[in-house]
């Protein structure tokens, strides 16, 4: 476990200061953005850096439009409410992923469903979301329904972990054969590519996070993208209050949320989207000595799939087991390098235990055995 650190900070060349998980690096506009921001008084979610970012997000990933949210959570739960999903309803996900994406799946009243991860990619499985669509559900005039509970298979919510695209053109494609609309968690996969095409644009739609570990940062934020140009508009509707336009009047037409990004926000992911593709190339770099390094030592590196291009927004290596794991967690806190284990699974928490799991063996496995290691840009 020693050595593991010892290469680590040999790598970042920070021989015994603490060395963060992920830290941002603002060192291009975002002072000059922030400030004309300032200066217009528009700070919070009208101002000319918010149309600007997503104008950049829709073209850098070839999506017809983007919508801009004050976070990644509240993106997913905006695409989720857009559909109709409600507490009549259920939606497909993963076990091995952040709570936000289960936890936005909660905000409609709807429950998940969980099917397995597969081991290379830690994204969904679609052999695992096959199999639990033929063995659980049916269709009813061209809507599914699981047969246990009755209730509609309403959306399916694949996550591209750590940046990893996964299986993504398979699942879509099974989803297509169920009638069942594809929201792709690409919360940290900004800059990965599939078959060359951007994650996030596969599905009906696709979000983004900004949080302050992501790959570009306004220490928040989060947007939906998608093709569909009647469904963003009714997106950015109802993230500003599903507030009818009008000179004067305020007259909101139904429940909405109030979930637009601050301008002032914007103003630095303007400023990040410049420098991304130099963020990029260098976390390539990254990925490539921990590759090398940790190859030599013959511990398992995550690395992309043929015909994809992973961002590596978080290094990735897998232990042989929970306990050595968690022997390299104690050795790194003691040496001030800042790694981290994968989420407990979804299915395990008390608030989704019972909601209805396939065998999630890969999940499992990785969840006991994945560290995240440090992955600033250097």
């Amino acid at each position: 476990m020693k050595r593991i650190i010892k290469e680590i900070r040999t790598i970042f060349n920070e021989l015994d200061g603490f060395i963060p998980l992920h830290s941002p690096l603002f060192a291009g506009n975002e002072k000059e953005y922030l400030m004309q921001c300032i200066d217009s008084t528009f700070v919070s979610s009208v101002g000319e850096f918010v149309t600007r970012f997503e104008r950049q997000i829709s073209e850098y990933t070839g999506a017809g439009f983007a919508v801009a949210a004050v976070n990644g959570t509240s993106a997913l739960h905006l695409a989720l409410h857009a559909l109709g999903i409600g507490d009549r309803d259920e939606v497909i996900t993963q076990p091995l992923t952040f709570v936000a994406t289960c936890n936005a799946i909660s905000y409609t009243g709807a429950r998940p469903v969980f099917v397995d991860v597969d081991r290379d990619t830690m994204g969904m499985s679609p052999e695992s979301l096959k199999e639990f669509l033929e063995q659980y559900c049916e269709l009813r005039s061209n809507q599914c329904f699981r047969r246990e509970t009755g209730k509609r298979i309403k959306a399916c919510v694949p996550m591209h972990s750590f940046g990893f695209p996964c299986r993504i053109e398979d699942i879509v494609n099974i989803c297509n054969d169920w009638n069942i609309p594809v929201i792709e968690d690409a919360a940290e996969s900004l800059g990965s590519l599939s078959g060359g095409r951007h994650t996030g644009t596969f599905g009906k739609m696709g979000i983004f996070s900004f949080n302050g570990n992501k790959i570009i940062t306004a220490g928040g934020g989060g947007c939906v993208v998608t093709d569909d140009e009647k469904l963003a508009l009714r997106l950015k509707h109802l993230s500003t209050t599903a507030k009818e336009a009008h000179p004067w009047e305020y007259f909101h037409n139904e429940t909405g949320f109030n979930y637009r990004m601050p301008n002032i926000n914007a103003a630095l992911l303007c400023a990040q989207m410049e420098e991304l593709p130099v963020f990029l190339e260098k976390k390539r770099e990254l990925a490539e000595r921990y590759l090398e390094v940790f190859g030599r030592m013959g511990i398992e590196v995550k690395k992309e799939r043929e015909n994809t291009r992973a961002n590596y927004w978080l290094n990735t290596i897998v232990m042989r087991s929970r306990e050595e794991r968690d022997a390299l967690l104690e050795e790194a806190i003691k040496s001030k390098v800042m790694i981290r284990p994968a989420w407990k699974l979804m299915n395990t928490l008390p608030m989704y235990r019972d909601s209805f799991s396939a065998s999630v063996k890969n999940s499992k496995n990785l969840s006991d055995c994945i560290v995240n290691v440090p992955s600033s840009v250097i």
